[in-house]
């Protein structure tokens, strides 16, 4: 450990200092409006330049110029921001719910408000308005959790002015005199299709290697104690497919969330009763023939603040382990406990919930444990710790994690992971797992490596793991060019390779792959990736031939019309656990949001897939739609209805919501929802049907 800091301090030493930015104590409060003629921004904003690009091109000086103040109250902080545009009239704006307007034009901020270099909030805003935001946890951005803060924005002749009031009940920092936090800026042209940052961001890093400085001569951490209670009435029918409806099921419950500050840094979030119904269901995927589980993403309110914390190096991606902490496994909690904060270069949680769901009536009990050093610039050490018990069942893991830079251009992380379980039979078994990926990147260049190992006997409860029993590798690498002259609205181009080699001791055999492919980037946002695949997989002790043909690509065609599309043809495997064999698999899907107003938007996606037996014999075909369609009236009221069709299944769904949300936390939703079934190729006929209703109201005390 005293080895690693020391290579940790070294490191952090080769940093950048970016500029230091001293925010303005306003006497009187900005009014939060879109209109810049208030006395807190009447002096000459901070002289940021350049502004550079970050996505898809890297390095290249802004197109636009942007113009950015900071201001602050007891109660608030206050950004302002002056967007330039040489032709107005081009902006892409919409009126949208929140966190759906990422193909607009938008600013954005990045605030690490402990300075520990392991969380900052993000915050997106288009030019009417419209929120979107994000907790960073090291390099993954997560947009589920929503928190209290106020925006505005209006388009002009010059472009377009947003306006940003942040309470400081919303954000955990440590409060007193000379209070400094980290802070990065972002904006997005949708036609150029390219971001720019201020300070830049170099190729390979992200946030916390990039913020500048933010000074506040003084600023006190305000009381937080939040109390959310919430009521949902529902009523459900069912029935058996051309028989008379069941009796209606009703049922009302209430319950109560608490988010109580402990102190300016740590806080303690509780829920008794919790309602966790989602208000909009999980879109239908192709479940069939997946060697691995499907994967659907967290909703519920409760488990998504924070989530991010709970991640292990080099988890997600093209590795085994999507997630170490997956909350979706928590089925049923009846209530639920979690501690996050920092002290110092500390950053820790603790999460704990009780489910309800398992069929015999014994709840099933998840804690788990996380905590980090952070040795700035995103580097870290960590530990997790997870226990699962019920009744003489348990499954406790404990892991360490490490990620680290060195230099401008080198990045590398590990983690290693034991697991102790003790199953019903009376068998306890354990086993060890470990991965650990090194990545250099330049503008030009990008090179990957990643290794990792689990024993046949690991076990992980809480984690999203596609399999055990398995050492593996992959490794990529890509070039990047960034043509100019006739050929500039190419804006990259980027050859690569990926291959992966893998042993696996479960179906007994090896498994290798090799893929080049290239990829492209246009303006409008535009993108184009072409590859090419052949290796080979075993599966229940026998090798297949595999690999594939692949296209897809997608551009944003008008301000209103957006369209994505992916082609593949694969020699791939029918997992037949008892009898698997080979054959053809094809697939095709298209994606399209056409917004014909700003306010009116509907989103078509259509995928098909069908598997043949290398003797042209079919076996399946798939055919899944998914349409939505929304009415946002204004930033808080929407209408939105959702079809959703499943030929495997022959299953129709439809969902129907209104919903006002004032703020995060206090909302009214009213749904209605329905399936059709066909069996035996009758006609379709409503099997399940149901209604609900649901306000919770969120209480700053």
């Amino acid at each position: 450990m005293l080895v690693i800091s020391q290579f940790a301090a070294s490191a952090n030493a080769q940093g950048v200092t970016s500029q230091e930015l001293h925010a303005v104590r306003a006497t009187t409060s900005p009014k939060v409006d879109g209109v810049l003629d208030d006395a807190a921004w009447a002096h000459e904003p901070y002289p940021l330049e350049p502004w550079v690009s970050y996505n898809p091109l890297r390095g290249e000086p802004a197109k636009q110029r942007t113009s950015v103040w900071i201001a602050y109250d007891r109660d608030a902080i206050y950004f302002a921001f002056r967007c330039f545009d040489d032709d107005p009239s081009k902006i892409r704006t919409t009126i949208t719910r929140r966190d759906n307007a990422w193909n607009d034009d938008w600013i954005a901020l990045s605030l690490d408000s402990t300075r520990a270099g392991q969380v900052a909030y993000h915050m997106f805003v288009n030019p009417s308005g419209i929120q979107m935001d994000a907790l960073n946890t090291g390099k993954k951005e997560d947009s589920s959790p929503d928190w209290v803060w106020q925006s505005a924005g209006r388009v002009d002749n010059d472009g377009y002015v947003v306006e940003i009031r942040l309470p400081l009940q919303s954000i955990r920092f440590r409060g007193g005199s000379d209070v400094r936090m980290g802070v990065l800026f972002f904006r997005h042209n949708s036609r150029m299709g390219v971001s720019w940052s201020w300070p830049s961001i170099a190729p390979g890093q992200w946030v916390f290697e990039s913020h500048a400085p933010l000074v506040f001569d003084e600023l006190r951490q305000p009381r937080v104690l939040e109390v959310i209670p919430s009521a949902t009435v529902s009523t459900n029918q069912t029935r058996e497919a051309a028989q008379s409806w069941g009796a209606t099921s009703s049922n009302g419950d209430f319950g109560a969330s608490v988010k109580y500050g402990l102190t300016s840094t740590i806080t303690l979030d509780a829920t008794i009763n919790p309602d966790f119904s989602q208000v909009e269901s999980d879109a239908f995927q192709v479940e069939v023939n997946q060697r691995f589980p499907v994967f659907f993403d967290e909703k519920r309110p409760f488990f998504m603040e924070g989530l991010g914390l709970f991640n292990l190096a080099g988890t997600g991606g093209d590795s085994s382990m999507r997630t170490a902490v997956h909350t979706r496994r928590i089925v049923d909690p009846a209530a639920g406990v979690k501690l996050t904060g920092t002290a110092g270069r500390q950053t820790f949680a603790l999460l704990s919930a009780s489910d309800t769901s398992p069929a015999d009536g014994a709840d099933k009990v998840f804690t788990i444990g996380r905590a980090l050093r952070n040795y700035g610039n995103g580097q870290y050490i960590g530990a997790l710790v997870t226990d699962t018990e019920r009744g003489i069942e348990h499954n406790r893991v404990a892991a360490a994690d490490m990620s680290f830079r060195h230099g401008a251009n080198v990045s590398w992380n590990a983690a290693v992971l034991h697991s102790d379980s003790q199953t019903a039979s009376g068998e306890p078994p354990q086993g060890n797992g470990a991965q650990t990926q090194l990545m250099y990147n330049t503008r030009r260049l990008t090179l990957m490596s990643h290794v990792e190992h689990f024993d046949r006997g690991f076990q992980m409860d809480t984690a999203f793991l596609n399999r055990v029993g398995v050492t593996r590798t992959w490794d990529y690498a890509e070039v990047q060019f960034y043509p100019t002259g006739q050929f500039a609205w190419i804006k990259r181009v980027a050859p690569m390779v990926w291959s992966t080699a893998a042993r696996d001791r479960v179906q007994g055999g090896t498994e290798s792959q090799l893929l080049p492919g290239i990829r492209f980037n246009f303006v409008r946002q535009g993108n184009l990736r072409l590859d090419y695949s052949r290796g080979h997989e075993t599966f229940a002790g026998q090798r297949f031939t595999t690999g594939r043909a692949h296209a897809d690509g997608g551009a944003q065609l008008t301000r209103w019309l957006n369209v994505r599309g992916t082609i593949e043809r694969a020699d791939a495997i029918y997992y037949d656990p008892a009898a698997p064999f080979g054959g053809i698999q094809s697939e095709r899907n298209v994606s399209i949001d056409w917004q014909p107003s700003a306010k009116l938007a509907h989103n078509l996606s259509y995928n098909f897939v069908k598997f043949d037996r290398t003797t042209g014999e079919k076996v399946y075909s798939v055919h899944i739609v998914n349409l939505r369609n929304t009415y946002q009236f204004n930033s808080r009221f929407f209408l939105r209805g959702i079809a959703q069709f499943d030929s495997m299944r022959r299953r129709l769904l439809g969902d129907f919501l209104a919903s006002y949300e004032l703020m995060p936390g206090t909302v009214a939703h009213v749904g209605y929802g329905s399936v059709l079934e066909s069996v035996e190729r009758r006609p379709y006929i409503a099997t399940a049907r149901a209604f609900f209703f649901k306000v919770s109201y969120l209480a700053r005390l």
